[in-house]
């Protein structure tokens, strides 16, 4: 197995649970694609007593799943030695089958249960989560060799039914781990690991088309440019993450085209759009069902809901965050076959535009290395977008981070090729920004701009103007 990068925190936790002495249900979850089983399987390789992966319900007729999820669990019992003569008929007597097999196993050691895309084994009408309930309340959690780890990408799912259940899971879970994608810097440790020489430069581009997807990562070929391995991977028709959009969706959610449809909305506007916009928008009532799916959305980590900084709290913003669905739906999405186009196409203004929002995007997730950068890691903040509503001509700010310490933050973000240079009419502009944000928000804290970019800033007579210049390796620490 290839070697596990990163993830020191999580494998610490795993391993003190699995010398707990006790009875353990550990739930991990995350956005696909994240590492979830790769991690699992790192930590408890060759330690599984039993291991099974639901089939993907993307692959066959809904009519037939039951029945393949049930043969599929029954094969696993086999593969892992257990006698059992024909397969289970509904899950009750699947879930007994697995007691019997952990009941006739020997020793006093550890016994590991791994479940692999639990969400998957849920079909509807099937009675799974009754019978899982019954399989850990009435006998598993009582042994104390037991260790269930169970895994889901449908992170709604693993919400609703097992972190905040109210039935018979209601506080039944041990444990419970969110893997996120790597930062930067993991990134960085990743590319060494693989041999993969990349700048920093490059490396935040490739942030920006991947995000920190261990799985995307793993697809980049050592001895080749980035520009070429996005054009191998994402622009050719047999490339490996040409139709991943489509997979990734379907795998993830029931009537999947309506979440697609949102995200597809979504991508239009970097700030994002209130939920009455959304529905008019897509044409999806106003109602429970958009309320489902966008949380949903949030939960697997697709787009992040916000509110303007001294906006109302009612005028709740959903913004498209992913970094992978916002490249896709920006490049490729309904768009011609076009061969090369990365290693061609880098001085075309709809790569400079997506760029400069990308950028932005990666700041807002790498908001713990802002801190850093500012001197502030133990500092509380909050942190949004900032829009005028009022002056004309109107203003907006990229990032506004409003400090415990009575400071004001208020961030323009900048990719640039080289160290950026303040003109004197884009001076005027940042004035006419700071000055408009004061007066509209009657602020009473000290006011400080911060230019975030890549190679820092070019000294002239209006560079001064910004408190702090934080620079792409600062996003690295």
């Amino acid at each position: 197995m290839a070697k596990l990068v990163a993830r020191e925190s999580e494998i610490k936790e795993l391993q003190s649970l699995y010398h707990s002495g006790q009875a353990e249900f550990v739930v991990i979850y995350g956005r696909r694609r994240v590492g979830k089983t790769f991690l699992v399987r790192s930590v408890f390789e060759g330690q599984f007593t039993f291991e099974h992966t639901a089939m993907s319900p993307v692959e066959f007729d809904n009519n037939n799943l039951l029945e393949r999820q049930l043969q599929s669990f029954y094969l696993a019992l086999k593969n892992c030695g257990s006698d059992i003569e024909q397969c289970p008929s509904n899950w009750l007597e699947a879930f007994q089958a697995l007691r019997e097999f952990l009941q006739t196993r020997p020793g006093t050691s550890r016994q590991v249960v791994f479940l692999d895309e639990l969400p998957w084994m849920d079909v509807p009408g099937s009675g799974f989560l009754t019978a899982f309930e019954h399989f850990w309340n009435s006998w598993a959690s009582g042994q104390e060799r037991i260790m269930l780890v169970v895994c889901g990408s449908a992170t709604s799912w693993i919400a609703d039914h097992l972190i905040n259940s109210y039935g018979g899971l209601y506080g039944r879970t041990t444990r419970e781990i969110k893997l996120s994608p790597f930062t930067l810097s993991e990134c960085e440790r990743y590319y060494e690991t693989r041999g993969i020489v990349m700048n920093r430069y490059d490396q935040l581009q490739c942030y920006m088309v991947m995000g920190g997807m261990p799985y995307y990562l793993s697809y980049l070929e050592r001895g080749k440019s980035l520009a070429q391995n996005i054009d191998q991977l994402f622009f050719n028709p047999s490339g490996r993450l040409y139709q991943e959009f489509d997979r990734l969706f379907r795998s993830l959610f029931v009537r999947h085209e309506r979440y697609a449809q949102i995200v597809r909305f979504l991508s239009t506007r970097n700030e994002g759009y209130m939920r009455k916009e959304i529905s008019q928008g897509t044409s999806i009532p106003y109602g429970g069902a958009l309320t489902t799916i966008l949380r949903a959305l949030e939960a697997s980590d697709f787009i992040k809901h916000y509110v303007h900084y001294s906006g109302s709290k009612r005028n709740v913003y959903y913004r498209l965050t992913d970094c992978f669905v916002l490249f896709y739906l920006h490049f490729i999405d309904k768009k011609p076959v076009r061969p090369n186009f990365w290693q061609s196409s880098h001085l075309l203004p709809e790569l400079n535009a997506w760029r400069g929002f990308a950028f932005e995007n990666v700041c807002f997730t790498h908001i713990t290395m802002l801190k850093r950068a500012l001197g502030i890691p133990a500092v509380d903040i909050e942190y949004s977008p900032w829009r005028s509503r009022e002056t004309s001509p109107g203003a907006q700010i990229d990032l506004v981070i409003d400090r415990s310490d009575r400071v004001i933050n208020l961030c323009e973000m900048k990719f640039s090729l080289d160290p950026f240079e303040v003109k004197h009419n884009y001076d005027m502009v940042l004035r006419h920004k700071v000055a408009t944000f004061i007066e509209e928000t009657h602020c009473r804290k000290s006011v400080h701009p911060v230019l975030i970019t890549t190679f820092g800033i070019k000294k002239n007579a209006y560079s001064d103007f910004f408190q702090n210049v934080i620079t792409m390796d600062d996003l690295f620490m």
